[in-house]
């Protein structure tokens, strides 16, 4: 590929301290995209490493003509790499990948390929068949009921909600980039995006390795950061979703705890303070409910 020629595919790789590995995972990349006959660009972007990966990224460079190095001044977050990777993408189809060896990265194609020769899908997500992250017997139930909550949410089966690797088309994903949050969470917020906005995602099983290197994933931090985002992502494109059923709850055990007061006491429109406390809560959160509905639809963006 020439400097003036444009790629099909770019490749955002995310590289933090990754210096035992990441020329291999550049290896394995750039093998399977030359073999595939996609024109591409593979976008390495060392998020503040404090060990050599930098160094080695350079080092490697002139024995790959499609990697471009991106090097940030601080730390960013996976996200922020993401994000900016993907804003500065000059492919029409942009992957999203980690330089740990957990990836099956010679895979790739097979996630362009779906996208090229299907318009009606918009995302390709490598769903994972097993689980072998660092604390595994806490991530598989946390994840699980993660992902059943975005599930119940979004209205639509997911089989993985957070897989790192994905590819999609940067015209649609575009007016989403800005929602990106720094951390791990924002390849769930990339999918709930599309899922919130009828874009078809589509999943593609693969295997899960397990990971090389120091994971940087911290349980208790990251797994509430997902399911703050879950809650963050569906209210900001349906926030009946999150607030209508709670408010209808109890509004409804309102009135049943009304006619039960009533019943109980023998007094004509006698009702306890906790009845009225339950019932205007209900009516207050339903209320806040359509008025957050009504924002979203006059946004202009869903």
């Amino acid at each position: 590929m020439t400097p003036a020629e444009t790629p099909y595919v770019t490749i955002v790789l995310p590289c933090y301290n990754e210096q035992d590995h990441v020329i291999a995972e550049v290896e394995r990349i750039c093998a399977a995209m030359d073999a595939s006959g996609y024109t591409y660009e593979l976008l390495a972007v060392d998020d503040c490493s404090t060990d050599e990966t930098l160094a080695r990224l350079h080092e490697a460079a002139p024995r790959f003509p499609h990697m471009r190095i991106r090097a940030f001044h601080r730390n960013g977050g996976s996200g922020t790499v993401r994000r900016i990777g993907s804003q500065e993408a000059r492919g029409e189809i942009v992957v999203w990948t980690d330089a740990d060896m957990s990836y099956p990265n010679e895979r790739i194609p097979e996630l362009v390929q779906i996208l090229e020769k299907d318009p009606t899908i918009d995302q390709v997500v490598g769903a994972r068949t097993t689980e072998e992250g660092s604390h595994k017997f806490l991530r598989v139930p946390a994840k699980w009921f993660i992902r059943k909550i975005a599930e119940r949410l979004a209205g639509q089966k997911i089989p993985d909600l957070n897989s790192g690797l994905r590819a999609f088309r940067r015209s649609v994903a575009r007016p989403y980039l800005r929602l990106l949050p720094p951390g791990f969470s924002c390849v769930t917020t990339i999918t709930l995006a599309f899922m919130s906005n009828q874009h078809d995602v589509y999943y593609l099983p693969i295997d899960y390795a397990k990971r090389a290197g120091k994971s940087k994933f911290s349980f208790v931090s990251d797994a509430y950061r997902y399911i703050l985002q879950v809650l963050r992502m569906i209210m900001y494109f349906n926030p009946l979703k999150v607030l209508m059923p709670p408010a209808l709850w109890l509004v409804g055990f309102g009135l049943v705890k009304g006619v039960y007061d009533v019943i109980s006491h023998g007094i004509e429109f006698y009702f306890t303070s906790n009845t009225v406390v339950i019932f205007l809560t209900g009516m207050i959160i339903g209320s806040l409910a359509l008025l957050a509905d009504l924002i979203v639809r006059s946004r202009g963006d869903v």
